[in-house]
């Protein structure tokens, strides 16, 4: 991103690949389009010479959210309730949206104080810090970087155990029920499940899979992978979507608000869901009239929040009570309604490479230059396996893709979507004045975002021991038409 080193400085190759990934599937939309990005290219030559437009920038926001989060949705709302979910979601896009253009004000406002052409969301909490009027923060405004940078790390590394066990979860379900499953999907029966191995066994058999794609550091071959990972997730969405419009039953039985023991699982979900903070910066850069971004971003965020409050609502109100960890665990046994599982399952794992390539940008080239050339590829190669068998790890911990989806958002996303962002806006404005009503307004949200942090941390770790390491019943291949 900001590019005043050259591009081959390690410092800088970290930079790049910090803000093209905040959200599962941001990586691919930035990085795929631009490669000019990656290579450390001064961004207000390609922003003169091949900057994207308004629409092509729509598109990347909007299809940039389509992931897993989206298919646990449902389930989120029956932890909050029919009418505090959509609600909640609601405020929380309408947040989320807020904290995004905080972002993007303060990185334009450093970018003309410090005359650079682009500024990514490490360095704009850096010299956020080096504005505050507090003596301490200045002296220590490097560790806004790193802060932010572990945040991405844990983010990152968290979306890739989902990936897998959202993987396991899919393909369990599809070889459980393989020889039930026909061509109609119209007939109402309900299909028994085919024993089959252990939901922690399924990861097991993804691992050396995952440890081939993590082998391919070159990004032009990853966004082949981008592309085909698009196309299955598009058709995928579009299927499903179809489905939960059709046979929705009377909705007066389900609760209009749920047990508030519950909703620290709600709000775990959705912002994992909303966490495309990181990608909004790149996006902007690469405009060709950036001045138009603020109303591309709002209007970006209002379609994702319409499609989240769509899908949650629906996928609950189709399903009620039997909702499951992801929506396509609830699709009939059909060999239409097998394939998106299979479409899902061939996207996540395209989507696996390029989400793990900025936490492996980030750690190996640190790593490697404290050894001799000589075994540069070696350790490369060693830390991209070790990494990949710690997300296999921590997925077979937490089997529940429920948990790892709330534990993800709680303990990062809601760090990197609303704690940061008001706190930032605080210090970089505080010195030249700022209302009252502001002031209140941002530490309302940081103190939201850190309730939500913390209460949303405990519930999915309580729930986790709750449930004595179970099998989910998610693993069920119960359909019920």
């Amino acid at each position: 991103m900001p590019v005043t080193k050259s591009a081959g400085s390690p410092q800088v190759a970290t930079t790049v690949k910090l803000d093209l990934v905040s959200s599962p599937e941001s990586t691919k939309k930035v990085q795929s389009q631009d490669p000019s990005v990656v290579n450390g290219n001064s961004s207000e030559s390609s922003k003169t010479t091949k900057g994207i437009t308004g629409f092509q920038t729509l598109v990347h926001l909007v299809k940039g959210n389509m992931g897993t989060g989206i298919l646990g949705l449902p389930l989120a709302v029956k932890n909050a309730g029919i009418l505090m979910g959509p609600l909640s979601l609601l405020v929380m896009g309408l947040i989320a949206c807020h904290c995004m253009h905080i972002l993007v004000r303060c990185a334009q406002r450093f970018c003309h104080r410090l005359n650079k052409p682009f500024m990514d969301y490490g360095d704009t909490v850096m010299h956020g810090l080096e504005a505050s009027p507090n003596v301490w923060l200045q002296n220590h405004a490097h560790w806004g970087r790193y802060i932010v940078s572990f945040f991405l790390i844990v983010t990152q590394l968290g979306f890739c155990c989902v990936y897998i066990v959202f993987l396991a979860d899919n393909l369990k379900q599809v070889v459980e029920a393989v020889n039930g499953t026909t061509f109609s999907c119209h007939n109402n029966e309900t299909v028994v499940p085919m024993p089959t191995m252990d939901s922690r066994l399924y990861m097991l058999t993804f691992l050396p899979v995952l440890g081939l794609l993590v082998f391919i550091r070159n990004l032009r071959v990853l966004t082949i992978f981008s592309l085909l990972a698009n196309i299955s997730m598009l058709v995928s969405l579009i299927i499903i979507a179809q489905y939960i419009i059709q046979g929705i039953p009377d909705p007066s039985q389900l609760p209009m608000v749920a047990s508030w023991k519950t909703y620290p699982l709600f709000f775990g979900t959705a912002i994992f869901s909303f966490e495309s903070i990181g990608v909004v910066l790149p996006l902007e850069n690469k405009m060709k009239d950036a001045h138009r971004f603020p109303t591309i971003l709002s209007l970006g965020m209002s379609i994702i929040t319409t499609l989240y409050i769509a899908i949650g609502a629906l996928g609950y109100l189709r399903f009620g009570d039997d909702i499951k960890a992801s929506i396509t665990l609830n699709l009939p046994n059909c060999w239409l309604y097998q394939s998106v599982k299979l479409l899902y399952v061939v996207g996540i794992l395209c989507t696996y490479a390029l989400q793990f390539y900025v936490p492996a940008e980030i750690i190996i080239p640190f790593a490697v230059s404290q050894v001799s050339k000589r075994w540069a590829l070696p350790l490369d190669l060693s830390i991209r396996i070790a990494m990949v068998c710690l997300t296999c790890m921590l997925a077979i911990l937490i089997p529940r893709l429920d948990l790892v989806l709330s534990l993800v958002g709680s303990v990062s996303s809601s760090a990197l979507a609303l704690i940061i962002p008001p706190l930032l806006e605080m210090t970089t404005y505080y010195s030249e004045g700022m209302s009252p009503l502001t002031i209140i307004k941002d530490a309302l949200i940081s103190i939201l975002g850190f309730v939500g942090f913390v209460v949303g941390t405990y519930q999915a770790l309580d729930e986790l021991i709750e449930s004595g390491n179970t099998l989910p019943l998610s693993n069920s291949t119960m359909f019920f038409q």
